[in-house]
């Protein structure tokens, strides 16, 4: 697998997410990523793993395709898997199967070296169908969500990360996840809480829009209510948590975030951009709201912090949906499925 992107994201995330699923699976992997101390040394730990971090752009471009193409040549994989463009036109010329993931509406240009292209969700997929791609070198693979943060109930970890972070005693605690980006319109949600007197906002995230959002807070005189907690790695732990997940997002062609809160039973209010749109089946397992309708977003969040019964109800149907279509072995079984059959295929011209 190829990640050649240092930052903190979702696709970053969910790199280490799988490359860890298919190590559970005893799939031997060879990882190459840029170097970064702290991924690397959570990869390291996985068995079955060789991780190669070599540092592209510029002048180091040219020895660092030597270095990946002495890598693959040493390794011999059964298939290729690049994250995002940065890999996807850098992969090596390998006599296997090349296979490019796309989290994203990204140019295809950038995707030639690969000879079959996977989309997560169908729109995805119709993206890359229409960009010219032959429909049977395409296949819908999605994200899994999955729990974590270990075996404390949800009521012992709401104590212990509401005592961590501060929040007071009677607030309804809302989480957000996602990037400090427009894309993912924490603006309008923090916006949207202003009436809620007692509701206490957390985001999880990093991002250019940091600045403006913290002025944002500070302009609407929420500091106390809103927090901005940075990049965090136990965002399992924050969903365990919370009374409500919010996703807000603009534009989001996924949604990873909702098969997150769907496996940590926390109820979930979401924009109807792509992604979302996809997932969830409105007031079944989550709600459903338009994009950048602050006051609608405010509509739903109401409605659910005076409806115990009706957030419990959204839960157990989200939960159920996560465990049958949106599995951690359910996804990894269609990757091992789809490198097998390109294979069988690549013997067989």
């Amino acid at each position: 697998q190829m990640m050649l992107s240092k930052q903190p994201g979702g696709a970053e995330t969910f790199f280490e997410k799988l490359a860890a699923a298919f190590a559970a699976a005893g799939l031997p992997q060879c990882l190459v990523i840029e170097p970064n101390p702290e991924r690397e040394a959570l990869l390291r730990d996985l068995e079955g793993v060789t991780v190669v971090a070599l540092r592209f752009g510029g002048a180091r471009d040219p020895f660092a395709k030597r270095k990946l193409r002495q890598v693959a040549a040493a390794h011999l994989p059964d298939a290729v898997l690049t994250w995002m463009n940065r890999a996807s036109r850098r992969a090596p010329r390998v006599p296997c199967p090349v296979i490019g993931r796309l989290g994203g509406y990204y140019k295809l240009k950038r995707y030639k070296r690969c000879n079959h292209l996977v989309g997560i969700t169908p729109d995805l997929v119709r993206h890359i169908e229409e960009g010219g791609w032959d429909p049977g070198k395409v296949s819908m693979i999605p994200n899994f969500g999955e729990t974590t943060g270990g075996t404390s109930s949800r009521s012992d970890c709401a104590a212990a990360v509401r005592e961590e972070l501060g929040v007071p005693p009677g607030s309804l605690l809302l989480v957000a996840l996602g990037r400090l980006h427009e894309a993912k319109a924490h603006d309008i949600l923090i916006r949207a809480i202003r009436p809620l007197a007692k509701a206490h906002l957390v985001i999880a995230g990093e991002g250019p829009l940091r600045a403006e959002l913290e002025a944002l807070i500070i302009g609407l005189g929420l500091q106390r209510r809103v927090q901005l907690l940075g990049w965090r790695r136990d965002p399992g732990r924050l969903l365990a948590a919370a009374d409500l997940s919010v996703f807000p997002s603009r534009y989001e062609p996924n949604g990873t975030v909702v098969l997150e809160s769907w496996a940590h039973r926390a109820p979930l209010v979401a924009a109807a951009s792509a992604g979302p749109s996809w997932l969830v089946d409105h007031d079944e397992n989550g709600l459903l709201v338009p994009v950048d309708d602050v006051e609608g977003l405010t509509s739903a969040l109401v409605s659910l912090e005076h409806d115990p019964a009706r957030r419990a109800r959204l839960v157990e149907a989200g939960h159920a949906k996560f465990r049958e279509q949106f599995s951690r072995e359910a996804t990894v079984r269609r990757y091992l499925d789809l490198i097998q059959e390109l294979n069988v295929q690549k013997q067989a011209a």
